[in-house]
């Protein structure tokens, strides 16, 4: 029997059908004149919605973001040159972080050049090392198999960016190629004799210790988690990007690794003789450091340990993070152990990050600015992270409920990912209130996206925490030794900022103002500006000098 022709159509069309077939909803871009053929065919897609920001960094941090909240990944579009070393920071963001994103270039024509070497860089060799994945489109035929190779590979374990350069002249080729049908994956689970051997590393065990890390963020394993550690009676404490895997009211939760070392959580991972590591990511400051006769690990992963001298697990359970903590709950049972010590730190975590919670005093100190966005925030709420002092003060004393309520980094940890981050967490989740967290240095590197939340017609109140200064330098400054100097500057008034873009501006002039203005905010919905006058002045006292004094009397 004869099939039909097939019709042959531009490489930018099926490049857009293709992306469609990969159940594309979205692309974030910033076009340039080599993206034209593209952008004429996104224009005529049905299903994709063009999302233009106002710099790449906006557009590639949003589709990073959409990958880490969805698991799929997030597609976002620069020209060549410099619009393409604008999106280095945000695929560093995505390889470190392991967020599914995908990037498409363009470029000049390759099969005939007419202006020289003008704006023309390598840029598939310069995202190679930041990238899973980096390749330039030579022929329209091989569209639809670089588009399901880019895909699997963004979004496999462990996921990260990718990019695909389309040249100008490629896109503007006939060809009759079709789009490639999706193949759904899945992962194999662990095998048999490896959750044997697990089961008896901590059946073993005197005082075992649950682990919880980015890992088991990025996919939803958090009811076979909290079956696991409620069933076992095991205690856990959380990384940076593990935050609300397992709701963190729980009796069992120690808490968040925020700080490297000395916090009250070290106590019990020192006390510790087995520790349970389920989803670790070697990108994030571990909260312990393994040495030859020391604690035991056990490594519960997708993918084998990264090894290195201070991670060399003993055990480790690698396959599909699911079906593996199912497993180890059915092999294990109740565990028989004493976790009094354990239950001793979880009270000293409670009194420590209840003191300050109250403090009236303005600037309002880091400790009352997280207990006051606490009670303002539901239990699905979302708040997102900058990078700054105050994520330390977050990760530690912001109690998260669920998984990806609190979005920060801990990875490759860049200032001006904050924002961008919380719009896309809104568009995403309307109907969940959403905050951006900044220090005044982060917001202003990509402040311009306040423009694109409002042509967005979003629902987001950002808190700019603001002291003039670059707060987590100069307090390490501060820490080493070295004078004070080279860190501060000054600011626009965020208000009138605001009200430039026609946002809505506000400023907290004292502590109990804050509630009430972030309230006013969440009710009249639309894009709000909240400027927060800080005081950091407590971060070496409460961070260093108390917990030395008195983790010693555990």
């Amino acid at each position: 029997m004869k099939t039909s022709p097939k019709m042959p159509m531009k490489a930018s069309d099926l490049f857009v059908k293709s992306l469609e077939r990969e159940g594309v909803e979205y692309v974030f871009a910033l076009p340039g004149e080599e993206n034209l053929d593209l952008l004429e065919s996104l224009r005529r897609s049905s299903q994709i919605r063009l999302i233009v920001t106002r710099h790449e960094q906006g557009a590639g941090f949003m589709a990073a973001i959409y990958g880490r909240l969805t698991g799929k990944a997030g597609v976002c579009m620069a020209t060549l040159g410099p619009g393409a070393t604008n999106l280095v920071t945000p695929a560093a963001y995505a390889h470190l972080g392991a967020f599914p994103l995908l990037m498409i270039t363009g470029q000049k024509p390759i099969l005939k050049s007419k202006q020289g070497q003008f704006q023309i860089i390598d840029v598939v060799r310069l995202f190679e090392p930041i990238c899973k994945m980096s390749r330039q489109i030579v022929h329209g035929n091989t569209i639809p198999a670089l588009m399901r190779e880019a895909f699997r590979v963004a979004e496999e374990e462990r996921p990260g960016a990718v990019l695909l350069e389309l040249p100008e002249d490629i896109a503007a080729q006939e060809t009759d190629a079709q789009p490639y049908i999706p193949v759904p994956r899945h992962y194999a689970g662990a095998r048999t004799w490896t959750i044997e051997h697990a089961a008896k590393f901590i059946k073993r065990a005197r005082q075992p210790l649950v682990l919880i890390g980015a890992g088991a963020n990025r996919k939803q394993v958090r009811d076979a988690l909290c079956d696991f550690v409620h069933s076992t009676g095991l205690y856990f404490l959380t990384t940076q990007m593990g935050k609300g895997v397992v709701d963190e009211r729980s009796s069992q939760c120690l808490g968040t690794a925020a700080l490297s070392s000395g916090d009250y959580i070290h106590c019990a991972v020192d006390r510790a003789d087995l520790i349970i590591n389920i989803g670790h990511d070697v990108v994030e400051k571990p909260p312990f450091f393994m040495e030859h006769g020391g604690t035991k690990v056990i490594h519960v992963n997708y993918k084998s340990a990264q090894v290195d001298e201070v991670y060399f697990p003993q055990c480790e359970v690698v396959g599909d993070l699911e079906s593996s903590v199912i497993r180890l709950k059915e092999a294990i049972g109740k565990v028989d152990c004493d976790f009094s010590y354990f239950q001793k730190v979880r009270d000293e975590v409670e009194k420590h990050i209840s003191e300050g919670a109250d403090d009236p005093r303005f600037p309002i100190i880091p400790q009352r600015l997280v207990a006051d966005i606490r009670k303002v925030m539901g239990d699905k709420d979302i708040i997102a992270l900058d990078n700054g002092m105050y994520k330390l003060w977050f990760a530690r004393n912001y109690k998260a409920y669920h998984p990806n309520t609190v979005l920060l980094d801990n990875a490759l940890a860049t200032m001006g990912a904050g924002l961008s981050s919380a719009m896309m967490a809104s568009l995403l989740k309307p109907e969940r209130r959403v905050m951006a967290i900044c220090g005044d240095g982060g917001f202003m590197m990509n402040s311009q996206e306040i423009e694109t939340a409002l042509r967005l017609k979003l629902n987001l109140v950002v808190a700019v925490l603001n002291d003039g200064s670059y707060g987590m330098i100069r307090w390490k400054q501060t820490i080493a030794g070295f004078t004070d100097w080279g860190l501060q500057f000054g600011n626009p008034d965020f208000v009138r900022y605001a009200e430039s873009y026609g946002a809505r501006g506000h400023r907290v002039t004292r502590t109990d103002a804050l509630i009430p203005t972030l309230e006013t905010a969440f009710t009249a919905g639309g894009v709000h500006i909240v400027d927060i006058p800080v005081d950091y002045s407590e971060n070496e006292k409460v961070l260093i000098d108390e917990l030395k004094q008195r983790t010693c009397l555990l």
